[in-house]
């Protein structure tokens, strides 16, 4: 194995280890802002219990966070050095910027969770919107600078160096706004599908919980509204991509020839040495209207393009179609929950219902995981679209396979230890039986 496949490989399994938690850590603490609103509200205690419950995951899962987070920095300066002495000046205010917003998420979940009786009732909930507001700009700020990977901007290239660096053009790059939007409705969903997933399998056991159905209904009730908007911010970065990566946005589809009227595929066979894809279902002009909004626009493909710079067209199609097939499955869940609680007035709860949406569970981290593949991978051979390439920015290390196991065998570690905790967490969840509470 050689030092570039090694330093991606350890890379990419940090990045696939930690954006679990940042997802989560994003998203929790909105649902336990949410609990604790509805808690303010009604003065139901469901609600109080739901929203420590909740906080107690947030905690749990910042901290492993926090040490996957501190990983990747170093990851970067030890197997990226080239990378970060060029783009270091460019995307060094984001990052910058993030630091801020997860300090301040450190100094309030640190006030919310041992605040409960020492601060007012107010206050402590604008401590839980902090917390919200922090871990979502945290993850704005790193989106912006993945988003200057894919479009740099704010400099000129001279003789292999950037010149007239200008960080606030670069970090309000043409992609990183876009990529933001896209990735905090993700962590949003999958987040919430997941506990929606969970507190759905309890329901099966004890449907007179009213801890599990008040958890489920507020769980669904975001979940529903992220997996419905997901698709038009799909809609947005797929015009940004066919923009600004059109090879990205042609590997996607596994489009190889340029035309006009172009069909999606779904599914299929990809041969990239033949340049064709095979047993795909074809939807005619669906392409060219999801890029430009126009059924005949011209679409470019990849044989218009050097062959040295095509991604693994393969694995970028098949990793798209995860994602999308993933995000159909929620938002289908999500139209079934909205139609039953239309009809009824009341929270779905029939058992097709409850084990279709358990099934989800994992769907929304699934798709993140797919998506985050999508756009690496379909940004190759490059680390900075168009400016340098892979190969050119790794520093070959001594012993890169030792890291790479052992850096493995820790995040299986902390996986366990989390699963483990995490698990505490359901099955100590209170029983809360109507008399107790009020209705759902």
């Amino acid at each position: 194995m050689n030092d570039l496949f090694l330093a991606r490989s350890q890379m990419g399994m940090s990045l696939a280890f930690h954006i679990i938690f940042a997802a989560i850590g994003i998203a929790l603490p909105l649902m336990m802002c949410l609990a604790e609103a509805l808690w303010i509200r009604t003065g139901d205690d469901t609600y109080l219990q739901l929203a420590k419950r909740w906080s107690k995951g947030a905690a749990i899962l910042f901290a492993v966070g926090a040490v996957s987070g501190t990983v990747l920095s170093f990851e970067l300066g030890l197997l990226w050095p080239d990378f970060m002495r060029f783009s270091g000046e460019l995307f060094g205010l984001p990052f910058a910027l993030e630091g801020f917003a997860f300090f301040t998420e450190a100094i309030f979940l640190g006030i919310y969770l041992y605040g409960w009786k020492l601060i007012p009732k107010t206050a402590h909930f604008v401590s839980g919107i902090i917390v919200s507001l922090s871990s979502a700009l945290s993850g704005y700020f790193v989106c912006l600078a993945n988003g200057w990977m894919n479009a740099p901007t704010g400099f000129k290239l001279v003789d292999g160096v950037a010149r007239g660096i200008d960080p606030i053009a670069a970090m309000f790059n043409p992609a990183g706004g876009y990529e933001a939007v896209h990735m905090l409705i993700a962590a949003y969903a999958a987040t919430a599908f997941a506990m929606a997933g969970i507190h759905a399998f309890l329901l099966l056991k004890d449907k007179t919980n009213l801890f599990h159905r008040k958890a489920l209904g507020l769980s669904i009730a975001l979940a529903a509204s992220m997996a419905l908007a997901q698709p038009i911010s799909g809609d947005a970065i797929a015009q940004m991509v066919a923009h600004w990566q059109p090879i990205k946005l042609a590997a996607l589809e596994a489009h190889f020839d340029t035309t006009t009227g172009a069909a999606i595929s779904i599914g299929g066979i990809v041969d990239q040495e033949h340049g064709k894809i095979d047993h795909a279902i074809k939807i005619p002009y669906m392409l060219s209207f999801l890029a430009f909004h126009d059924p005949s626009a011209r679409v470019a493909g990849l044989n218009q393009f050097p062959r040295d710079e095509w991604p693994n067209v393969m694995l970028v199609h098949c990793f798209f179609q995860v994602m999308v097939g993933c995000g159909g499955i929620m938002s289908l869940v999500s139209l079934w929950a909205i139609i039953e609680f239309v009809r009824k007035r009341a929270l779905p709860d029939s058992r097709k219902f409850l084990w279709a949406m358990t099934a989800c569970t994992p769907l929304g981290f699934i798709a993140l995981e797919a998506g985050w593949m999508v756009t690496e991978l379909g940004r190759q051979p490059w680390i900075i679209a168009g400016v340098m390439r892979v190969q050119h920015a790794v520093t070959p290390m001594p012993g890169l396979v030792y890291t790479f196991f052992s850096f493995f065998i820790v995040y299986l570690f902390l996986a366990a230890i989390v699963s483990w905790l995490i698990y505490s967490q359901i099955v100590g969840s209170p029983v809360i039986k109507e008399a107790e509470g009020h209705a759902v």
